[in-house]
């Protein structure tokens, strides 16, 4: 049996840190925050020395809790955030262009006529979300020097002087080969980045090389992008089981096995992970703005933050006729209309506080009952349960709005920090390799389960009034 190790999630609004141990679950913890710029036009930027001070200064508060060594580290990444930098020095050439940034709607435009060969090829759609259009948008309007990546190259770099990135992240660039999980010279071709350097295309777990910055010679042992490495910790193990993390954004991921599915219905087809060489794909959903969307109502002095969901909220017994689409970033899967934005419709003077968020919750779970019906019509099958994490399933408000709307349990996770857990898991693959999958995953159980408490009639008049103010978006458009 290996040691503890240390396990680093780095998000969009923070860097959370885990040392775990195999036997005593998780005995120290450490966080930084991260703070993302907004601009316009869609601007959505982070420094770089944020984010790698937040990984260095997350992951020695863990180790100071826990006071004892580890044997190996693992790192999960935000996907597809991008920066350009020197591979000689590791300095950085640009900020880091964070995921949900828009500015390269006008590139994505351009290559419109390509989307479908790039869908076939890739398994993701073309949007500004996803890595390429950012690195092309770099190259056409910030540099033309260095490297342009993920910011997961930049981090593993600065760390241990290696130059790779994890399947399942070079999968989320729509620069990757879905079928034989290498770069694809002809969708870097489409995006005009034939020429760049790119990093080696790794499994989730190996010998990555070796990083000091935690004291010590640690090996790097474990890489894996955020959402597929809270799928991972969920268990979702098996062909059809889900989970949906509400963070910044929110996202449903479904495993489908070692076959890519390329959805009909809207999804993106992925990587959920490659190991020992052998890759498992997912179906993938992306609600743009869920608690950057609370953060919204909070810096309007609606609610003073996301802990005033429920009291707030639950002072009223409904919505009184207010619906919200808070597309305030564009709306994702399955509609792919980053251009579109939020509405809030149904406004009287008796309207309150209490109304928007309800509001606002409903919202954010129509577009996940939205994720999951169209993982159900590519499955062929309706998914029995969604297991949920994430910092807003603390809200009982939006859980139950969840199980009402979705008709199916939702049970929330006991264990926290899902993403970083995932982490810690292929790093223990990658420093013991004849662990099984399942015996390096922590078990799964729920801290609550909230059932459904509205009938399917009910739930379907709701979600119809939302479907109706999407529409009336799409129709404006």
């Amino acid at each position: 049996m290996t040691g503890p190790v240390l396990a680093v999630d780095q998000g969009t609004s923070g860097t959370k840190a885990l040392v775990i141990c195999p036997e005593r679950g998780v005995i120290g913890s450490g966080s930084a925050p991260v703070r993302p710029r907004y601009g316009p036009g869609g601007a959505v930027e982070a420094d770089p020395a944020e984010l790698l001070g937040s990984v260095l200064d997350a992951g020695a508060q863990a180790l100071a809790a826990a006071a004892e060594p580890v044997v190996a580290v693992g790192l999960a990444n935000q996907g597809e955030t991008v920066l350009a930098w020197d591979p000689d020095t590791g300095k950085p050439l640009t900020d880091a262009i964070v995921w949900q940034d828009r500015r390269a709607e006008r590139i994505c435009g351009e290559l419109a006529p390509r989307e479908e060969e790039l869908k076939r090829l890739t398994g993701l759609p073309l949007d500004p979300y996803f890595a390429a259009p950012k690195m092309a948008w770099i190259r056409r309007e910030l540099t033309r020097e260095g490297v342009v990546t993920t910011s997961d190259s930049w981090l593993v770099h600065r760390l241990t002087g290696a130059f790779v990135t994890d399947a399942a992240t070079a999968g989320r660039t729509q620069l990757l080969d879905l079928d034989d999980v290498g770069w694809s010279p002809a969708a870097l071709d489409v995006f005009g980045l034939g020429d760049e350097r790119l990093p080696a295309v790794v499994d989730a777990a190996g010998m990555f090389g070796t990083t000091t910055a935690f004291g010590g010679e640690l090996p790097l042992t474990g890489l894996l992008v955020d959402q597929q490495a809270a799928l991972l910790a969920q268990g979702a193990l098996e062909p059809g089981t889900a989970k949906c993390t509400y963070g910044t954004g929110a996202f449903l991921l479904a495993q489908t096995g070692p076959v890519p599915r390329r959805g009909s219905s809207g999804l993106v087809s992925c990587v959920a992970w490659r190991l020992g060489g052998r890759t498992s794909y997912c179906l993938d959903g992306q609600v743009y703005t869920a608690a950057s969307a609370v953060r919204w109502l909070t810096d309007l002095n609606i609610i003073s933050g996301a802990a005033d969901l429920d009291p707030v909220g639950g002072g009223v017994p409904d919505s009184g006729g207010v619906t919200f689409v808070p597309a305030l970033a564009g709306l994702a899967a399955p509609w792919w209309r980053g251009d579109l934005r939020g509405s809030v419709t149904g406004l009287s003077l008796d309207t309150t506080a209490g109304h928007l968020v309800r509001a606002l919750c409903e919202g954010i779970a129509a577009q996940v009952v939205e994720l999951a019906d169209a993982v159900a019509a590519d499955l062929g099958s309706p998914l029995t349960a969604l297991r949920v994490d994430g910092g807003l399933t603390r809200s009982a408000l939006l859980m139950q709005t969840q199980a009402d709307l979705l008709q199916r349990p939702v049970e929330v996770s006991a264990l926290p920090d899902v993403t970083a857990l995932g982490a810690g898991a292929v790093a223990r693959l990658g420093i013991d390799p004849a662990l099984s999958l399942a015996e390096a995953v922590p078990a799964w159980q729920p801290a609550a389960v909230y059932e459904p408490r509205i009938g399917a009639a009910e739930a379907a008049e709701r979600l119809a009034g939302f479907r109706a103010a999407v529409g009336t978006l799409l129709e404006r458009s």
